[in-house]
């Protein structure tokens, strides 16, 4: 159901609802690597040492007063927690009825961790406003939409493996996974690049995370690595419809030993059925 919304309605959100999305932003779930991850919904018109001054986007969002912003500790794996648990924020968002967009580098990075308070241990890798879509897109919304080409999808077995590399999955592959993969197949990425790749192992439900670079991507912001976090959204999707199938696991890091590996793919984690 969710897509990305940049043009918001003028509604404001009530006290009541104010007060649910703060209770969820404390009461998340636990990240895959235990990152020190944390979240506040901003008023885009606040106050910074006393004088008024609103929020930036770069243009990108219209309409929008509140913003999710999150913070996290640098440590390794930072960013894939931080991507897992800012997904979870904006698919609850969802479940409120409410629009949302990520946002990684269109935003006045420094104003919004001032809101929140970011130590010199901290970054803020993203954020996404949070309010009621308007009725009717935008046209900067609908530009980027079609530059980004956010309804499209790699194929299934572009993204999915089974043994290795060589061997592209098919549907009698991934049918223990089937929803789970098409969560994560359908999950969002910076420019819509889809940097993630599975391989399934046969007999016992192990799924390991792999990451394939863009170039460019890791240095594009400094202190952010955007793809990083993309791998924790597919992470979260994956987890979130494991969970709602009733088919619990948990992340461990066990490293196969595949051949073949190119320079830009990278192993991230593995899911362990329980």
């Amino acid at each position: 159901m969710r897509s990305s919304h940049r043009s918001f309605s003028s509604r404001p959100l009530d006290k009541a609802l104010m007060e649910r999305i703060g209770a969820m932003l404390k009461n998340l779930p636990f990240p895959p690597f235990s990152g020190n991850v944390r979240f506040d919904l901003v008023d885009a018109a606040g106050h910074f040492d006393g004088a008024p001054r609103r929020l930036g986007t770069y243009g990108v969002i219209r309409g929008a007063r509140c913003f999710i912003v999150g913070a996290v500790r640098k440590a390794p794996r930072a960013m894939e927690d931080f991507g897992y648990l800012m997904e979870a924020v904006i698919l609850g968002l969802t479940d409120l009825g409410l629009g949302t967009c990520w946002l990684g580098g269109t935003f006045y990075r420094s104003e919004f961790a001032r809101s929140i308070g970011a130590t010199d241990e901290e970054v803020v890798p993203a954020i996404t406003p949070v309010g009621y879509p308007a009725a009717n897109r935008g046209i900067t919304d609908r530009i980027i939409r079609w530059s980004a080409g956010s309804k499209k999808r790699r194929a299934m077995e572009e993204l999915f493996f089974v043994s290795g590399f060589s061997r592209p999955a098919e549907k009698a592959d991934i049918k223990p996974h089937a929803e789970a993969l098409d969560a994560v197949r359908m999950a969002p990425s910076a420019s819509n690049l889809q940097p993630w790749r599975l391989v399934l192992e046969e007999n016992n439900g192990i799924v390991h995370f792999f990451l394939v670079r863009s170039r460019g991507y890791d240095r594009i912001i400094r202190a952010v690595d955007l793809q990083r976090i993309d791998m924790g959204i597919a992470m979260c999707h994956f987890e979130m419809s494991k969970r709602d199938t009733a088919a619990p696991g948990r992340w461990d890091e066990r490293p196969p030993c595949f051949s073949g590996l190119s320079e830009k793919t990278e192993y991230i984690a593995s899911w362990v059925p329980e």
